[in-house]
């Protein structure tokens, strides 16, 4: 029984094909930045509601999240999709105002997440199982455009720059028990591949401001203080520091300099920078950053500048569930066939599905059928079909397992489950970050 209502969510995911394939490509070609995802979502609760799934819109802004009741609601599974887009302006589909792209591939994340919901329920094989799926597009996993986020939380309207942080805090995921998202591939690979499992790095936010005094920079520049070489001179400290990063915490620390001075005849006075520090644990992550705080203020005590340092509450470091991912690669096998999965190890990467991991279990799988690298204006969907439809395929049948027979399976890995944060507990440390 249980094959045949896969076969069945399998004939209803290719039977919608056509309508999968026009909503990424309709994605793709209206990249939108996190907080600012209108259209996008908007193509969502449309698809939502061409398929008469129950739904409720702005969850952390933008956030739509549909709903599909099981015969009972014993346990609910979400599956998630991510609405935004990141900065590549030489990308061939980007934004010409914005330089917003989809050369991380949240749209195919979108149209998995839709076929899925799709699948399970116009083959109304969600009403024979005992759990309901939770079919959510969440906002701004990229954590960029640090600054506009800031002033978002000035004005009240949100509180933490991660998407899913931010629906953790206002209660979205309060109903769900379970999630699992996929992600394509980091590095092109066109070939039918899953990386399973893994973990990956959290990191502390950073906005950081040297201020100096502005002077002459040719006729007086004795009389100012250059805030852009404490910067200079504060990242120097920084790299001085690499070699007691140990190798096994991957620690990472990558800023920009978004403010640079303001005319080239005058001593730079303000300096204005964002980054990351990242690391494999909660515990490196935040040694790593007390560091470059450090380094940071010697930086600027070296020039005679100052420096105000903003640290902000980052992603934390993301944990496969064990069990949820070997059901899902019993599952990806039937499909692809043997040595159609890869274990991985750790990446020095970051995602804020990494939250979401300490409080319930989660499976973040990275599907192949891409060329290029993410975040390159190379990077490309090759095989829509592995990227849309099998992985939504092999999500669907996951949950069919976890929710078939009374959710027993879902029930075992529950009971088994051990949460490395209660959801207090993650906005405790939220709020000491």
């Amino acid at each position: 029984m249980k094959e045949k209502l896969k076969q069945q969510v399998h004939d209803a995911i290719y039977a919608h094909k056509d309508e999968i394939f026009t909503l990424a490509d309709s994605i793709a070609k209206e990249p939108e930045l996190g907080f600012k995802e209108t259209k996008t979502a908007q193509k969502v609760a449309d698809l939502f509601q061409r398929h008469n799934i129950d739904y409720s819109a702005n969850h952390a802004i933008t956030g739509i999240k549909g709903r599909l009741k099981g015969k009972s609601s014993k346990r609910s599974i979400a599956v998630l999709g991510e609405l935004d887009a990141i900065v590549c302006h030489d990308h061939p589909l980007a934004d010409l105002t914005t330089g917003a792209a989809h050369a991380c591939g949240h749209n195919a994340q979108i149209a998995a997440m839709a076929a899925c919901a799709i699948g399970l329920k116009e083959s109304g094989v969600i009403t024979e199982l005992d759990g309901d799926v939770v079919p959510f597009a969440v906002p701004a996993e990229e954590y960029v455009e640090i600054e506009y986020r800031n002033r978002l939380r000035e004005q009240g309207k949100l509180k933490y720059f991660g998407g899913k942080a931010e629906l953790i805090r206002t209660g979205s995921f309060d109903d769900v028990d379970m999630a699992m998202m996929m992600h394509v591939s980091m590095s092109g690979e066109t070939k039918r591949v899953i990386d399973i499992g893994g973990t990956s790095n959290g990191f502390v936010g950073k906005l950081v401001k040297f201020i100096g005094k502005e002077a002459h920079a040719a006729g007086a520049p004795h009389e100012g203080v250059n805030a852009l070489n404490a910067a200079l001179v504060a990242l120097t400290a920084v790299n001085a520091q690499r070699e007691t990063f140990k190798d096994e915490d991957y620690v990472r620390f990558h800023p920009i300099i978004t403010k640079g001075g303001d005319l080239v005849n005058v001593v730079p006075a303000e300096i204005r920078m964002e980054s990351y520090v990242r690391a494999k644990t909660v515990e490196a992550m935040l040694d790593a950053n007390e560091k470059v705080n450090r380094a940071l203020k010697g930086g600027a005590m070296a020039i005679g500048a100052e420096v105000e340092i903003h640290d902000l509450p980052g992603f934390l470091p993301l944990v496969n569930n064990d069990e949820m991912t070997n059901v899902f690669e019993e599952n990806a096998l039937k499909i692809l066939g043997e040595k159609s999965t890869v274990h991985l190890g750790h990446n020095s990467g970051s995602t804020d599905m990494g939250d979401l991991s300490h409080i319930m279990p989660i499976i973040h799988p990275w599907m192949g059928g891409v060329t290029g690298t993410v975040h390159t204006r190379d990077f490309k969907v090759s095989d829509p079909e592995m990227a849309y439809l099998i992985s939504a395929e092999c999500m669907a049948m996951t949950i069919i397992d976890l929710l078939y027979d009374n959710a027993s399976q879902a029930e075992q890995l529950l009971k088994n489950y051990r949460p490395k944060m209660t959801k207090e507990q993650y906005l405790e440390f939220m709020e000491s970050i």
